[in-house]
């Protein structure tokens, strides 16, 4: 089994090439492959499939050929993924799968459009974030009050007046599971300057990543939404999360995330390996 290595901002993943969808992708393998000490190492792993064979309802009926099938480190599914779409594209130019331009890509969470040329930032149309109200995280015995965001997958983002490097992410905040049923995604933000914000984040199946695409437009509605006390002002923020640096931009209607998305490895799973990560 052949498969790539790539990161958005250091938010790193195992792509793997599938384009019949003839794999049988096992949560345990999944978890395998992500480990970073019996595995490749990644936050999560990509599968590139064609919609017509990803065997997902609703996604065959779309127009975009390739289809995101995402995966969190621990195996479970996840509706989207910022900077895993991003990454994603990238491989299929590089892979000629696909030719540089602006074309969708399908996902849970819906068709993702993306732009990039051969070599460069990838951006990508996050679709109309959705303010939910308000939450609460807690971290080392301190509550934080955040917003409650949706970007096809769920976000609490809160703000703090502390750096953020200072926060204790080892373990997962606490946050009230009926809000929250199936987990959540919990960002913390500082402002730094003008529409400037620095941003962790603990990812629900990954733990403490090195940057989350969603998380991070999260982020910016969060503090677009302290700017007017009630729906998101438009504009465009720089988020600087451990891994880089990334641009939102709100325009009222719908979110765009750029940034950077290498490639950094290809190479062939061995198959003796592939039988004990398939067996757990």
């Amino acid at each position: 089994m052949r498969f790539a290595k790539g990161h958005g901002t250091e938010n790193d993943f195992v792509i793997l090439p599938d384009p019949d969808g003839s794999l049988e992708l096992t949560p345990e393998m999944v978890a395998r492959l992500c480990d970073r000490r019996a595995g490749i190492g990644a936050d999560g792993v990509l599968r590139v499939v064609r919609t017509k064979a990803a065997g997902v309802p609703g996604v065959a009926d779309t127009d975009a050929e390739w289809f995101m099938d995402y995966r969190n480190a621990d195996g479970s599914v996840a509706e989207m993924c910022g900077n895993g779409v991003r990454v994603f594209a990238r491989y299929l130019v590089e892979a000629g799968l696909a030719a540089p331009g602006e074309w969708d890509l399908a996902t849970r969470a819906g068709l993702r459009r993306v732009v990039l040329g051969a070599t460069g930032d990838v951006c990508v149309d996050m679709g109309a974030p959705r303010h939910l109200g308000t939450g609460e995280a807690s971290v080392g015995g301190q509550t934080f009050t955040g917003e409650r965001v949706s970007m096809g997958n769920p976000h609490l983002a809160c703000r703090v007046d502390a750096p953020v490097a200072a926060l204790d992410l080892t373990r997962a905040p606490g946050f009230d599971p009926a809000a929250f049923p199936e987990g959540v995604n919990v960002e913390f933000f500082r402002q730094v300057g003008d529409r400037h914000l620095e941003m962790r984040v603990y990812e629900r199946g990954s733990g403490e990543t090195r940057s989350c695409g969603t998380g991070t437009v999260a982020a910016a509605v969060a503090a677009a939404v302290g700017e007017t006390g009630g729906e998101p002002s438009r504009g465009e923020w720089t988020v600087d999360v451990p891994g880089g640096r990334l641009t939102v931009l709100l325009d009222g209607e719908t979110s765009h995330l750029c940034g950077p998305a290498v490639l950094v490895a290809d190479g062939e799973l061995r198959p003796e390996w592939l039988v004990t990560a398939s067996n757990g």
